[in-house]
């Protein structure tokens, strides 16, 4: 399978990472991040990069999509569907194995049935037309064009008002898509039991605090990243940044990004459970075994 994508997903915390590079040590391979926010820079513990899981067994494992681009720049699905043609055609150009690892659903199920994402560019007029409207009006008009399942079109004015742009200009150029080449998909999906997802987003969470996370969204803050840009990203960096802010208390920040964690955690199942639903066949691994064992799950398939 010359042309095969093994693909590692799963919800937050459950050590997708770790696993991804003990496959690519093994089969010679190199992983492709798809995570919405491990491709800025600058976002290091908040966004989990976990770098260091790229060392392992005395090797460096080349990784691809993270530390790309500017926290004030604007990253988008079709962008990342660009990037990761790119890194696929360089990984197997090399003779090299990908592997796509990460927990955003829409950036994972973009690759695995082939979104078909049209490059729009922004369109002031257009945009102008909208301003009249409510933002329930704008979303009931998007919902003509799509189904809502991807929440995030419609979290803000801003995306709401992209999404529209994309979906009109999609209906006038039919022809202006980004297209994968034809590649077979093996998934594999890591999870555990609910509470062991919880004990160990706890875990993590204290951990990335004594790590400096809070001192890293300082440091975005003072290099001129805006406060609202950073809430935008959502998780650590809304919290960190209203607590920053004096908007919170620093038990405030911790109990309500503990709980917002553990929702976005049940969010990822829905969308990878709605993944299979619609016909990807993710091969669920159990978390807690040894990594030896999760690794040669994986490694037999091919």
């Amino acid at each position: 399978m010359s042309n095969a994508l093994i693909t590692i997903l799963g919800p937050t915390a459950t050590g997708k990472t770790a696993l991804a590079a003990e496959v690519a040590w093994r089969m010679g391979g190199e992983v492709i991040s798809a995570d919405s926010r491990q491709v800025f820079r600058g976002m290091d513990v908040g966004t989990g990069k976990d770098l260091s899981d790229y060392d392992i067994h005395g090797t460096h494992i080349p990784y691809h999509l993270i530390d790309i681009c500017s926290p004030l720049e604007e990253y988008n699905a079709y962008r990342f569907m660009g990037d990761f043609r790119t890194a696929y055609a360089d990984i197997t150009a090399r003779g090299r194995q990908p592997i796509l690892c990460g927990g955003t659903g829409f950036y994972l199920d973009a690759v695995i049935r082939g979104y078909h994402l049209p490059d729009a560019p922004v369109d002031p007029v257009f945009r102008a037309s909208l301003e009249p409207f409510s933002d329930a009006e704008l979303t009931a008009r998007l919902a003509s064009y799509i189904k809502l399942h991807n929440h995030t079109d419609t979290e803000t004015r801003e995306r709401l008002v992209r999404a529209l742009e994309i979906q009109e200009f999609a209906q006038r150029h039919p022809d202006a898509y980004l297209q994968l080449p034809p590649m077979h998909h093996l998934v594999f999906g890591v999870r555990f039991p609910r509470e062991t997802v919880i004990a160990r987003i706890e875990a993590r969470l204290r951990r990335r605090l004594d790590e400096g996370m809070t001192g890293e969204v300082q440091r975005l803050l003072d290099k001129g990243v805006p406060p609202e840009r950073l809430m935008r990203f959502g998780l650590e960096y809304r919290h960190v940044t209203l607590y920053l802010t004096g908007q919170c208390s620093e038990q405030q920040m911790f109990d309500n990004l503990f709980t917002d964690i553990r929702r976005f955690a049940k969010r990822q199942m829905t969308w990878f459970r709605r993944m299979e639903r619609n016909g990807v066949p993710i091969r669920w691994i159990d978390g807690s075994l040894p990594m030896e064992e999760k690794a040669a799950i994986i490694t037999s398939s091919f």
